[in-house]
């Protein structure tokens, strides 16, 4: 019983981090209009694809994922 009480605490505390990242992510004006963000509007019709932003998130999960494995 100790290991499934430990696993749903881990989870509990990642749900809650990844709540607290959206909700500060928000607030940071330059994320999501990286220069390389794809934005295409005509008329009606928006298309918006975050390329340099996701690959600046992929990069960062990354490193911090590295980090993590290497202890």
């Amino acid at each position: 019983m100790n290991d499934v009480g430990r696993a749903l605490l881990v989870f509990g505390l990642l749900i809650a981090a990844a709540g607290a990242v959206l909700l500060v992510a928000g607030r940071v004006p330059w994320l999501g209009r990286l220069p390389g963000d794809i934005h295409i509007q005509r008329g009606s019709w928006t298309f918006y694809f975050p390329l340099a932003t996701s690959l600046l998130l992929s990069m960062a999960l990354t490193l911090i994922l590295w980090l993590v494995g290497r202890r």
